[in-house]
This record gives structure tokens, C-alpha cells and sequence, in this order.
């Protein structure tokens, strides 16, 4: 990962266009994950974790991984639309993995944790299946940070609350999960900068059970919808001008995040 945004005041309103193109890219996504349960049944009864995960959650090749809330799902979707429309970027988008997840696990449990004599599920089981299913979400989401270039996190009402004019929290383990890994993900400058004067420092419904998690978003930086309009605008505007720019090249100029120096061949 080279750079992470904090995204702000991102609403229907501005992705009211990209809609139902939204719907199409994430099912073109969750789609790679269905699978069936019992192709991955050693012959002495147990699961292969490691095949179950590689085929679960899949080898997929994205630009930016947008973490969000669940909540805020369809407006993710549509956002991911439109950095592919807009600018030919794949977005990864984190709920196709975590949302079947509870499907993974909604199979194991009745396969392995039911007890048809009580009709309920058998608790130190779940616990176990539970356990391995999120561990491997988890290694799942952190290799695909790692992989992808840039993190942007949607962050909504629905994602992060602000208890005063500093301390910001979290309800979703996920988000929290997400945003403490890319606090200490390797930073990797893509390779298409040949010569980079200035990196991004990129440190930078029975009773309901509430959880919150302190969040730290100051390594993000700040992204608005202005921000991703004049985004929009200046990469235009270099391709009409005969340039190929990268977007997300353009994206960081726009941000200064780097400065690249032009370099006199000898």
C-alpha cells in the first residue's frame, strides 16, 4: 500500500449516476466467492482451512481497497463504480468478502455445530468455527490492503462516531480491524514512479451488544467530494491534452503528495 484517504461527505446525491453500475461491480465480485462446502472435505472428515480461504476469499487484482461501513454498503458500491467508470480503477470492496463470511460460517456451523437432539447449536463449537472463519476473513482482508495501492476509508455517521472534538470510535470490529492494519501495512511506491523526490508518509436484535474501539484516521488523509470532483476535472484534462496518466498519479498531485522531479538524461 502507497497512500490512504480519509473520505468525507460522500452521499447518494453526488453517486446518484452510478447506481445501478454500483450493483453490477459488486456482484461481479461476491460471485467469485460462492462455492460449496463440501469440496473442500479431507478424506478424514476435516476442513482444508487453507484451500477453503484461497477459494473463498479469492485472488482479486484492485487499485484501492474502500473499507465501510455495512450500513453504507450501496453507497460504496455506486463509489466503486465510479472510480472505474470515471477513471479505470478497480475498487475492492470490503463487504464482499466479510458479508460471505457469515455465510461460510452459517454452513459450518450447521454441518459441524448443530445438535439435532436439542435443535440448537453447540456453543464451545461455534465458538471454535467462529474463531477460524474470522481469522481467516481477517488474513484474507490484510493481504488484500497489502496488495492493493491505496486505501480509501467511506467514513460516514454509520462508520465512525465522535464522542468530542478529538476522540473518534467505532462500532465494527471490521473497520477497526482495517484501519489498524494499514497503520503498520509495508509501504511500497509503485513502481511506475521512476523517480520519486517526496514519498506519501502513510504511517501514516435479542439484547444488542455494543463494542466500540477508539480509531486513529490521522495517517488518512483528508478526501472530500470536492476533492474527488477536481480529481475528476485535472485527469480529464491531461488526457485530453494527449498525456496518459495514471488516476491515482493524478489523485496524489492533487493532494501533494509527491512531487515528482524531472529527470535530464546524460
Amino acid at each position: 500500500m502507497f497512500a490512504g484517504f480519509n473520505l468525507q461527505g460522500l452521499d447518494d446525491k453526488f453517486l446518484s449516476h452510478y447506481k445501478g453500475a454500483g450493483e453490477a461491480t459488486f456482484n461481479r465480485q461476491k460471485n467469485q466467492i460462492r462455492k460449496e462446502l463440501d469440496r473442500f472435505v479431507l478424506d478424514d472428515g476435516s476442513l482444508d482451512g487453507s484451500a477453503l480461504q484461497d477459494d473463498w476469499f479469492p485472488d482479486v487484482n484492485a487499485d484501492i481497497f474502500l473499507s465501510h461501513s455495512h450500513a453504507d454498503q450501496k453507497l460504496t458500491m455506486a463509489f466503486a463504480a465510479m472510480l472505474e467508470a470515471e477513471f479505470g480503477l478497480t475498487a475492492f470492496i470490503d463487504s464482499c468478502v466479510w458479508g460471505y463470511a457469515d455465510d461460510l460460517l452459517k454452513k459450518i456451523d450447521d454441518e459441524y455445530c448443530f445438535n439435532e437432539k436439542t435443535d440448537m447449536y453447540i456453543y464451545g463449537k461455534r465458538n471454535y468455527s467462529t474463531s477460524h472463519v474470522h481469522m481467516m476473513l481477517s488474513s484474507a482482508l490484510t493481504k488484500m490492503m497489502d496488495k492493493t495501492e491505496c486505501l480509501i476509508f467511506v467514513n460516514t455517521p454509520n462508520s465512525i462516531t465522535t464522542r468530542d472534538a478529538v476522540e473518534k470510535k467505532t462500532k465494527s470490529p471490521w473497520i477497526y480491524s482495517e484501519i489498524a492494519t494499514s497503520h503498520v501495512l509495508r509501504k511500497k511506491t509503485p513502481v511506475r514512479h521512476e523517480v520519486l523526490e517526496k514519498s506519501w508518509k502513510f504511517e501514516a436484535a435479542q439484547k444488542k451488544l455494543d463494542i466500540v474501539y477508539n480509531v486513529d484516521l490521522d495517517h488518512l488523509t483528508s478526501l472530500s467530494t470536492e476533492d474527488l470532483a477536481v480529481w475528476r476535472y485535472q485527469f480529464k484534462g491531461e488526457r485530453v491534452v494527449g498525456a496518459q496518466p495514471h488516476a491515482l498519479d493524478v489523485l496524489y498531485r492533487t493532494k501533494k503528495f509527491i512531487e515528482f522531479q524531472t529527470v535530464v538524461q546524460g
